[in-house]
């Protein structure tokens, strides 16, 4: 969309909150005093919908201020008053008092949920006044209901609270809220008591106040990163927390992410989901099979949280989370218990305590669940002769021939020599079902010996005299290997059926991500870099006779598919090369498919950047038509200025005093001003948006440009420089530099009213030129827009001639030299425009000089 079709669409509101941790602390009552100021400022304001509760403080609030009558609502023979929204909407105030957010409205209105009237009032551009306590938040209404035993219906998605403008914490200590409780300043006397004794305990206002201050904290935090990403701070200021919790697919898994989701948010802490699946395709090792529907359900969850998704293949579960959680720096680690029965932990501990064990610095967390401490059972999700099995093999192998060797002692007087045979191959098909070819053959050999020793003759001896005692021995070991064979190639069949999930598993996963990214080629070669515990993944394309890279993640990717440790052929001219470790050969097929998908999100993404392209382009020509149109009526003001002027200067028939002559001239040469800064606008705004402005950056002072600038300023302007010379110089080009801060000032003397302000300071690595003025400033909520080309915005500034570029052209120069440029509301009234350009120290500065760079901009 077009500029210009921007500036016609109306600015959204602003939702400001009052959030507290229990009915009573003060939130209506605070929300009214600050609806009250501003309607003392002039702000046109009304009351929407407001429920005092029979507060006589708050009632008394309400005296003098316009309230929207209520619209009765009628459901089941009852009526309800409900916010006229209607009403609201076609009185059009600049702000509305509507009271708790969480409310459900009566069926028979247009929304469900009060906050989604909020939200229509907001895009009306109104802004709303509103209050929310910590319990109708939709993430811990359940904590909340644990802690007071009363179930909260109505709840409001933290998003909507999340995104409010401005967010308000009323807070007062538990003492004090019984207190006023007890004198009657929250509820009447008949419910004093009951209220005291159940929900409002001090345990519970306590844990309740905690959690408000809590959730308040993890907004504030966000704020402060956004801030510093906003002045590019990159000092540490604190150590981030980060959280991962590890999912099987089972039962427990979003029980798991909304606990891990409950740490993360208390710890303000980042949280990552991660599913281990393993080499043989049993992810987690778990009972219960991760199938592709529990797995969506998961990564659902993992997203309505806030948490990031992520898959691992690796053949030992812990140590795979392990990794992961130290290659993503995590801090805190959590694990749901086992659901293996005791008597199955003696014989393995299991992943929780072997992750215990191994964590190292970082924390875990074992999270009770209703799954936990199930039926006996074997070790799942291991190939049919894992290790756990092959140690039973050895022991049966051990322990079943003396076993039958014992009953047959014991039998010796009732059974034949045949029926002590069949015992002895008995024992050996079973040992070759659970443990294999080794331990089969070892049941085999030791039975043999047994045989011949207690039931051959001669008796207790080792000595073989019969050919038929040969025949027996080598029948064993026949049968031993058959079925060994057997239960070796169901074994291999069901780890080729395991693998076959897997790779399915990833196959979908990685078209998954090439249907759903924005830049799906990067994200695709990470998460393959992920999934295979890679170093670097690398697309490259044959261009020109020599290989580059289309796309590339991790440390030292490939320049040239010799250096891979896995070259994948996609075409003859795009390879797809990994490094850091050799794979086998059974997970190529994966990768020639992920290959393929690499190439087609690599053509998917160009064909998206062809098609941005285009329409940039679309927008360069409909921004020169504009530019036409715009420029148009102020080239001709100018213009017709000048020729009224000299017209009269020359007219012979016209007697004109010096006073007059004086008049004219002076008007003749404004005008020309006039025309001449337009043109240098046009010329900045067309080199910007053919991008060529090519700044020459070396260390220079704000006070030596402002006093250069302050020449092209009307004469009549005061304007105050308050500019330490101490302050460091900031990398800029002098003459964009010049050009970006007479534009400022040119706006701030003719739309301020007043004197104008230039005041420098240092802000970490940054040095700030705020130039202040004091006129009316700008219509709330359009700060931003002022930056944009053709904006003529606010009060009396829509009247001043103009095409309204200059404060586009101070945008594009200042970002140009990496720096940034805002607008903020002046204290009082008026506007500050905040230039910040990174500062220089003693070294930069000698640095630069020595390489005597040339002024001014390349043109």
């Amino acid at each position: 969309m077009s500029t210009s079709e921007d500036s016609t669409k109306p600015r959204r509101g602003e939702l400001r909150i009052y959030f507290g941790a229990a009915p009573g602390v003060g939130k209506t009552y605070a929300m009214l005093g600050e609806a009250r100021r501003r309607l003392d400022r002039g702000t046109d304001v009304v009351v929407g919908l407001v429920e005092t509760h029979g507060r006589q403080k708050t009632a008394d609030l309400l005296d003098g201020m316009a309230v929207v009558p209520r619209c009765t609502v009628s459901h089941r023979g009852h009526e309800f008053a409900e916010l006229d929204l209607d009403a609201v909407l076609a009185r059009a105030p600049e702000v509305v008092v509507v009271d708790e957010l969480a409310h459900t409205n009566v069926p028979g209105g247009r929304h469900e949920k009060r906050w989604q009237d909020v939200h229509e009032l907001l895009d009306a551009g109104i802004d709303v006044l509103s209050t929310v306590n910590v319990q109708h938040l939709q993430s811990l209404n359940d904590v909340v209901e644990r802690i007071t035993g009363a179930a909260q219906q109505e709840t409001v998605p933290d998003e909507v609270v999340r995104r409010a403008g401005q967010l308000e914490l009323v807070d007062i200590t538990p003492e004090a809220l019984r207190r006023r409780l007890a004198h009657g300043n929250v509820y009447p006397a008949e419910r004093i008591d009951a209220a005291l004794g159940n929900y409002f305990r001090p345990g519970n206002l306590t844990a309740l106040r905690e959690l408000a201050l809590l959730w308040v904290a993890d907004q504030v935090d966000v704020a402060l990163q956004r801030y510093r990403a906003e002045q590019r701070i990159t000092d540490t200021w604190e150590a981030r927390e980060r959280v991962v919790v590890s999912v099987t697919g089972g039962p427990e898994s979003e029980t798991l992410i909304r606990r891990a989701s409950r740490i993360a948010t208390r710890a303000g802490a980042e949280l990552q989901v991660v599913h281990i699946l393993s080499g043989d395709g049993l992810a987690g090792r778990s009972s219960f099979p991760s199938s592709a529907v529990a797995m969506a359900s998961c990564r659902t969850l993992a997203e309505e949280v806030g948490a990031t998704f992520h898959t691992v293949v690796g053949d030992d579960v812990p140590t795979a989370l392990l990794d992961f959680a130290r290659g993503v720096n995590a801090t805190q680690l959590v694990l749901g218990t086992s659901r293996r029965s005791r008597v199955a932990r003696l014989f393995d501990q299991g992943i929780g305590a072997t992750v215990v064990q191994q964590s190292g610095p970082i924390d875990v967390h074992m999270v009770t669940h209703p799954h936990a401490g199930g039926r006996l059972r074997a070790r799942p999700g291991t190939s049919p002769l894992a290790r756990p099995r092959l140690v039973a093999g050895w022991l049966l192998g051990l322990l079943l021939p003396p076993a039958a060797t014992g009953l047959g002692v014991l039998l010796r007087d009732t059974v034949e020599f045949s029926t002590d045979v069949i015992l002895y191959v008995l024992a050996t098909v079973v040992v070759a079902l659970v443990g294999g070819l080794g331990p089969a053959l070892l049941a085999a050999v030791f039975g043999a010996g047994l045989l011949n020793f207690y039931f051959t003759p001669p008796l207790y001896t080792l000595n073989v005299h019969r050919p038929q005692n040969v025949v027996t021995l080598i029948v064993m070991i026949v049968v031993a290997v058959l079925v060994a064979l057997v239960v070796a190639s169901a074994a291999r069949r069901g780890a080729a059926a395991a693998r076959a999930r897997t790779e399915a598993s990833l196959l979908a996963s990685y078209a998954r991500t090439v249907l759903t990214n924005s830049r799906p080629i990067e994200r695709l070669l990470e998460k393959v870099r992920e999934n295979f515990g890679l170093n670097s993944v690398t697309l490259l394309e044959k261009r020109d006779g020599r290989w580059q890279r289309a796309a590339a993640v991790g440390e030292e990717p490939c320049a040239d598919p010799d250096e891979a440790d896995v070259d994948i052929a996609v075409t003859a001219d795009v390879h797809l090369t990994l490094r850091g470790r050799t794979l086998p050969a059974a997970d190529r097929q994966v990768l020639e498919a992920v290959a393929g998908q690499a190439l087609l999100a690599l053509r998917q993404q160009r064909m998206a950047a062809a098609a941005a392209a285009a329409e940039r382009k679309a927008e360069t020509t409909e921004l020169r038509t504009t530019l036409l149109s715009a420029v148009g009526h102020d080239l001709r003001t100018p213009l017709t200025s000048i020729k009224a002027a000299v017209g009269s200067l020359r007219a012979p028939d016209l007697s004109l005093s010096q006073c007059d002559t004086e008049e004219l001239l002076e008007t003749v040469e404004l005008s020309a001003d006039r025309l001449a800064g337009l043109i240098e606008n046009l010329l900045d705004s067309s080199r910007l948006a053919t991008g060529a402005v090519t700044p020459h950056l070396r260390p220079v002072g704000y006070d030596e440009v402002l006093s250069h600038a302050l020449s092209t300023v009307d004469n009549s302007a005061e304007v105050r420089i308050e500019v330490d010379p101490r302050l460091p110089p900031v990398l800029a080009d002098p003459g964009l530099l010049e050009r970006v801060i007479a534009n400022v000032l040119d706006n701030a003397v003719r739309h301020g009213g007043g004197v104008v302000s230039a005041r420098a300071g240092a802000h970490s690595e940054f040095v700030e030129l705020r130039i202040v003025d004091h006129g009316k400033g700008l219509r709330k909520g359009t700060a931003e827009s002022a930056f944009a080309p053709f904006q003529r915005l606010g009060g009396d500034r829509a009247a001043v001639p103009g095409v309204g570029l200059g404060l586009s052209v101070v945008k594009g120069f200042t970002e140009a030299m990496g720096g940034t440029v805002r607008a903020e509301d002046t204290p009082g009234g008026g506007l500050t425009v905040v230039l910040s350009l990174r500062g220089c120290t003693g070294g930069e500065i000698a640095g630069v000089e020595g390489e005597s760079a040339p002024e001014g901009v390349a043109r």
